[in-house]
């Protein structure tokens, strides 16, 4: 009699591993502390509103400062961006932070009562520098030296470094204008910062002296050198070269204001005049661009030779 055949042993495969239910993840990443982040933020508005409340109405009336609306608003998507990178940091206190904030309070103090805007104004940037020190250490500031960096422009300029900047460009573009239409066969005299053509005189007056290109141009190339750029030297050079830029562009469009008012006057003034300036920061900023592809092929090139040597 033949002995039953055995059942087959059954195979036990391995049981899939559990599925991650995030509270895992979630318990890594550090959780941003929304509540005192709204507190020191209101606390600021509060200590600060009158500055702010200037400050907007001049980013709102003066066409070179049309940029500062946008300032605080990258810089702190920069902030959001690296909240993660910010939150696994080492946050320690530092009592110096403290001695930045009491200076700022003074500052802001010293400025109400000269009626020194620009002090009021950058007392709020050093009053952020100090609580971001205090909170979290040198580690910290120095993870957010950046878009502190960036609230720099979105404060106006003194006056006297103001009239010391524009001054300079207001002559160096009226005398590249007048060459140049010298060159085009344009009769035109210059005196100082006015050119006397046969249909009219052009002064170059402060509007026209590209320190508003200069201050938006300089800005964005910060911002475009820190999100497309990673090379340190490459960033520098970005921001070094807006300045050339932006001077000979502006130069370019009083030249191209003299050479349109010789076709129609209308052209030189009005919304023609705007749509011109707004043409020839397009131009800065292509420019701009031409430049950094110029920049890493250079250092591309460079890096290739080290290779090969």
């Amino acid at each position: 009699m033949s002995a039953p055949p055995e059942s087959p042993t059954p195979i036990l495969s391995p049981s899939p591993p559990p599925e991650p239910d995030g509270s895992e993840t979630a318990a890594s990443v550090p959780r941003t502390p929304w509540v005192t982040v709204g507190w020191v933020a209101l606390l600021i508005i509060l200590c600060y509103f009158p500055v702010l409340q200037r400050l907007v109405v001049q980013w709102s009336s003066d066409e070179d400062m049309g940029h500062g609306f946008f300032v605080p608003v990258i810089a702190g998507y920069i902030v959001w961006q690296n909240r993660a990178r910010l939150l696994a940091l080492e946050w320690k206190t530092t009592p110096v932070g403290l001695v930045v904030i009491l200076w700022s309070a003074l500052q802001l103090m010293v400025g109400i009562l000269g009626a020194e805007l620009f002090l009021q104004r950058t007392a709020l940037i050093e009053c952020l520098a100090g609580i971001v020190l205090y909170v979290g250490g040198w580690t910290v500031l120095k993870a957010l030296a950046f878009p502190l960096v960036l609230l720099v422009f979105m404060v106006p300029l003194p006056a006297v470094i103001y009239n010391q900047i524009t001054f300079p460009l207001q002559l160096f573009a009226s005398a590249v204008a007048e060459m140049m239409l010298s060159l085009m066969g344009i009769p035109v005299l210059r005196e100082g910062n006015v050119l006397e053509l046969a249909s009219q005189k052009l002064s170059v007056v402060e509007a026209c002296s590209g320190i508003r290109s200069l201050l938006s141009l300089s800005f964005l190339s910060l911002v475009y050198g820190h999100f497309f750029e990673k090379i340190t030297p490459v960033r520098w050079l970005l921001f070094l070269g807006t300045i050339p830029i932006a001077i000979l562009a502006n130069s370019a469009r009083v030249t191209i204001t003299g050479v349109l008012s010789e076709v129609n006057p209308e052209f030189a003034r009005g919304f023609f005049h705007s749509l011109e300036g707004w043409v020839i920061f397009m131009v800065a900023l292509a420019l701009l661009a031409i430049f950094h592809k110029t920049l890493m092929w250079i250092f591309r090139g460079r890096a290739r030779k080290e290779a090969h040597a």
